[in-house]
């Protein structure tokens, strides 16, 4: 995950835990400690997408543009980040490789797969409760989840 995807998903968040209030940008950078003029972009991207609205004026500021339960965390990535997992830019499935690597192909298919299971089953409502899907806890009581490597 990068950071610019983090920062939107946190971002997001913020802004549903005040529902319906809006939010300035200042606030959510201050809130969730990220930099204000890179915030500034990613809730451009927000925006664009649909997933926020933003409101000029004393009283503007930036407020979700639906309920919490019908934003998944996949929607946040794909509209500061582009597709889940691109290989060079293309499609998982569009990757062709030569020789002993063209199984990659169905590796990078598979990676896919795997990050809709999390990321378009998790809402952002199911972040604020702290209840996420089973899919999810799943893969959290796995010991090996918990190891870096």
């Amino acid at each position: 995950m990068t950071a610019r995807a983090d920062y939107a998903v946190r971002a997001v968040i913020e802004l549903a835990s005040i529902r319906p209030a809006s939010a300035t940008r200042q606030r959510l950078a201050d809130a969730q400690d990220i930099p204000g003029k890179f915030l500034e972009a990613i809730l451009g991207d927000l925006r664009r997408s649909r997933l926020i609205d933003a409101q000029r004026g004393a009283s503007g500021g930036y407020r979700l543009a639906r309920d919490p339960k019908d934003i998944t965390l996949a929607e946040i990535v794909r509209a500061t980040e582009g597709p889940l997992a691109a290989v060079r830019g293309l499609p998982p499935e569009d990757t062709l490789y030569p020789g002993p690597a063209a199984p990659l192909t169905q590796v990078w298919v598979a990676l896919r797969a795997s990050l809709r299971d999390v990321l378009e089953t998790t809402t952002v409502a199911d972040i604020l409760s702290g209840e996420l899907p089973p899919q999810v806890t799943e893969l959290l009581v796995r010991p090996d989840s918990w190891t870096r490597r």
